[in-house]
C-alpha cells in the first residue's frame, strides 16, 4: 500500500507538471504586454444574411484594440534604431490622435507615451487608447512579435518582427497567407490578424437570439438601433459622431483635441462576447487572405458616424496608416483534451508500473 501510495502521488504529480507544461507551451512567455482576449464559442455558426460571421472553430479575440501603450512596448523592444519602419511618425503629430513620441536613436527606449496628452473624457493615459497609424504590415508585425513570445531585441528579424505568424521576409506590397505553424517555434501561431469572418462574428453574433438557434445584431453594442456615444457604463454608446458631435466633447470638431477614449470605456456597451469598441474608437484591420493589396476595415471609429453598423467594410490600400484605424489580435483556442489525453497516457503508464512491481514482489515471495 505504501509503494501504491506513493505511486499514485507521483502520477498526480506528473499530471500536474505536464499540466503546467502544456499550458507553459500555449502562452507567450512572460513579458511586457498582457494582451487580454475574451472566448468565442459556438464553432460552425451560420453565417448572417451577407454571408459573413459564419466560423467552424472556437477561437479566442482581443477583449479591446492594441493599445498605445502595447505598442510603445513593441517599439522599443525591436525598433531603437531610426531605419525601423514599424513606427509613423505622424502619431506624434496629429493632434486628434497623438500619443507615442520619440527620441534618441540607436538604443535604449527611445520611445514612450506623448507626455503632453493630457486626460479627457474617457480617456484617463495615451497608453490605454488604442494605437492609430498602423498599416497592416505594421499589425501583422505586431503579431509575428507577440507569436515570437516578445523578444525585447534583436530588430527587425525573421526571429522578431519578420517572421512568426505571417512571413513578411522580402518586404511583400501584398498580404501574406497566415502561417500554418511558427517556423521559430515549430507550433500554431499564438496570435494572428483576425479573417472577416471572426471579427465579424465576434462583434455581431449572440447564440441566444432566435429562441437559442442564434443570430446577428446590426451593431457591435448587441442592439439593432444605431449607438449613442456617451461615455460611461449606459448600454449601446461607443466613440463615434453622433448629430455632428464628438463623444469626448459633446461638440463639432476641433483641431488638436485627442478624441480617442481609453479601451473599455463605454463599459456597458460591450458585444455579446464580451469585446469593446468595435463599434467605435478605431476601424480595425482583419486578415483578407494572401495576395490582397486592400483589406477591408470594420467597424466604428471616432471620426466615423456609422456607429460601426454590421454593413460597414471599407476597402484601404494595405501599405496605409490611417489617424482612424488600429486593430486587435485573435488567438487559436487548443484542441480540447490535450491534458486528458496525457493524464490517460500517465494513468496507463502508472497501471503498467504497478503490475510489473507486483510481478517483483510475487517473484521475491
Amino acid at each position: 500500500m505504501l509503494f501504491f501510495s506513493r505511486c499514485v502521488r507521483l502520477a498526480l504529480g506528473l499530471v500536474a507538471s505536464v499540466s503546467i507544461v502544456v499550458g507553459a507551451a500555449r502562452a507567450v512567455p512572460a513579458a511586457t504586454v498582457d494582451y487580454q482576449v475574451v472566448a468565442v464559442g459556438n464553432p460552425g455558426n451560420a453565417p448572417d444574411t451577407n454571408g459573413r460571421g459564419g466560423v467552424s472553430s472556437s477561437y479566442n479575440i482581443g477583449k479591446y484594440e492594441v493599445t498605445i501603450g502595447q505598442y510603445v512596448e513593441f517599439l522599443n523592444a525591436v525598433a531603437t534604431t531610426s531605419g525601423e519602419t514599424i513606427y509613423d511618425s505622424n502619431i506624434n503629430t496629429n493632434g486628434g490622435v497623438r500619443g507615442i513620441t520619440r527620441t534618441g536613436d540607436g538604443g535604449g527606449t527611445p520611445y514612450s507615451y506623448a507626455a503632453d496628452i493630457s486626460a479627457n473624457a474617457g480617456g484617463q493615459s495615451a497608453a490605454n487608447r488604442p494605437v492609430t497609424f498602423v498599416n497592416w504590415f505594421n499589425a501583422a508585425r505586431f503579431a509575428n512579435w507577440m507569436s515570437n513570445g516578445q523578444p525585447s531585441s534583436g530588430g527587425q528579424t525573421t526571429s522578431t518582427t519578420e517572421d512568426g505568424a505571417y512571413n513578411l521576409s522580402g518586404a511583400p506590397t501584398t498580404t501574406v497567407a497566415l502561417n500554418s505553424l511558427n517556423p521559430n517555434t515549430g507550433a500554431a501561431p499564438l496570435y494572428a490578424l483576425p479573417t472577416l469572418d471572426q471579427w465579424y462574428k465576434a462583434a455581431y453574433y449572440d447564440p441566444t437570439l432566435n429562441g437559442g438557434s442564434g443570430g446577428y445584431y446590426a451593431y457591435a453594442t448587441q442592439s439593432n438601433t444605431a449607438p449613442g456615444n456617451s461615455i460611461g457604463s449606459a448600454a449601446n454608446q461607443a466613440n463615434h459622431v453622433v448629430g455632428g458631435s464628438y463623444a469626448v466633447t459633446g461638440a463639432a470638431f476641433a483641431s488638436n483635441q485627442n478624441y480617442l477614449t481609453d479601451i473599455g470605456a463605454f463599459s456597458g456597451s460591450g458585444s455579446s462576447y464580451g469585446t469593446f469598441d468595435q463599434g467605435g474608437n478605431t476601424g480595425e484591420w482583419y486578415d483578407p487572405g494572401a495576395g490582397q493589396s486592400n483589406s477591408g476595415i470594420l467597424g466604428g471609429a471616432w471620426n466615423l458616424n456609422n456607429g460601426g453598423s454590421s454593413t460597414f467594410n471599407v476597402s484601404t490600400p494595405i501599405g496605409t496608416a490611417n489617424y482612424d484605424t488600429g486593430f486587435r489580435l485573435v488567438s487559436a483556442v487548443p484542441e480540447p483534451g490535450t491534458i486528458g489525453m496525457l493524464a490517460s497516457g500517465l494513468g496507463f503508464g502508472l497501471w503498467h508500473l504497478l503490475r510489473r512491481r507486483r510481478r517483483a514482489l510475487s517473484r521475491a515471495l
